[in-house]
């Protein structure tokens, strides 16, 4: 008798949201991550997806600036049975979503299906009602143009991404790739999210938490930026190494002082918060490839104990390093929903 052979994992699906007004830029970067085939590719290839353009019209195409059009293929049915709802951003951002296309995303959000929003599809959240008495983030121009038309919403100044009950907002265009390749990342692991960032030739990991844009107010950061830049590859080097700020602002030739300052304002973000996250995703790409026991992954990440990698993995993921490996190892995250 043949053995019997498991029938394969169905494709995570994805559902685009259309309708006129919406983002050329968004459209490009959602049908990018998710649209393309990277499952036969020799460098750890990506999962399969479904991505569908749904829209309350299928029978006609969906205008955008530039003389562009998009095809839907799927009617607003679909969202039900979608993993991820992704709303791009809009050219006018209080442009009017037809009716049937916020009720679906209501209706998408009690179900438990993940909404995510680029750049102004959080005006698009906000009509709809699923950013009320919730934290949201939008482009940083747009930040007080959200709060007044639509003041029920906490919106947070600085960021690249956030979420808030199941509920993904992003900031502005790059920030929009940062947000999809997490959400990748978080239903299907930081080597899936590095595969697809290696095709884009885009960085693969930047938190949420780091500023939208960053500022060097001297001309010394500018002079500056090279030097941090090789700080960095070193300390990617060495992560197995008890590297503290003081280590590298040393490396630097700077006091810790004026090296945190250097280094915030050339990537949004501390050197201590940059070098736990680092530490973080390194964990991961060893769970995920290895079957290393957990002192050694937490050895090589360079959190020094198991029991130190635990706390950062509960803070940042949500999870525990036993969950995340069985989870990633198994096919299934514990942290998508």
């Amino acid at each position: 008798m043949a053995p019997e052979v498991a029938a394969p994992a169905r494709p995570y699906r994805v559902a685009l949201v259309a309708f006129p007004g919406i983002r050329a830029f968004d459209v490009s970067v959602i049908t990018e991550v998710w649209g393309t085939d990277r499952t036969d590719r020799t460098d750890r290839g990506a999962p399969a997806f479904d991505l569908r353009r749904v829209a309350a019209d299928r029978a006609n195409p969906v205008p955008m600036r530039g003389g562009l059009a998009l095809h839907p293929d799927r009617a607003l049915g679909w969202l039900d049975r979608a993993d991820l709802v992704v709303v791009p951003g809009l050219d006018d951002h209080l442009t009017p979503a037809p009716a049937p296309v916020l009720d679906a995303l209501r209706r998408a959000h009690a179900r438990g299906t993940t909404v995510a929003a680029l750049c102004g599809g959080a005006f698009t959240l906000a009509q709809a009602g699923l950013l009320d008495g919730r934290r949201a983030i939008t482009h940083w121009r747009l930040i007080d143009l959200l709060r007044t038309h639509h003041p029920r919403v906490t919106v947070v100044p600085d960021a690249l991404f956030i979420e808030d009950d199941n509920i993904w907002t992003a900031a502005g265009t790059a920030a929009g790739i940062d947000l999809c390749l997490h959400l990748v990342r978080l239903a299907h692991g930081a080597e899936a999210a590095a595969t697809i960032a290696r095709s884009m030739v885009t960085a693969p990991f930047r938190t949420g938490t780091q500023a939208q844009f960053v500022e060097r107010p001297t001309p010394r950061a500018d002079r500056d930026a090279d030097t941090l830049a090789a700080v960095r590859e070193h300390a990617l080097r060495h992560l197995h190494e008890p590297l503290t700020v003081a280590d590298l602002a040393a490396r630097a030739d700077m006091s810790p002082r004026s090296f945190a300052r250097h280094f915030t304002a050339e990537t949004g973000t501390t050197p201590l918060r940059w070098l736990l996250d680092q530490r973080v995703a390194a964990a991961q790409r060893l769970l995920e490839r290895t079957d290393l026991p957990m002192p050694e992954v937490a050895r090589r990440a360079g959190f020094g104990s198991e029991v130190t990698m635990r706390q950062h993995f509960a803070s940042r993921l949500a999870t525990s390093p036993r969950a995340y490996r069985a989870a990633f190892t198994g096919g299934n995250s514990p942290i998508a929903r």
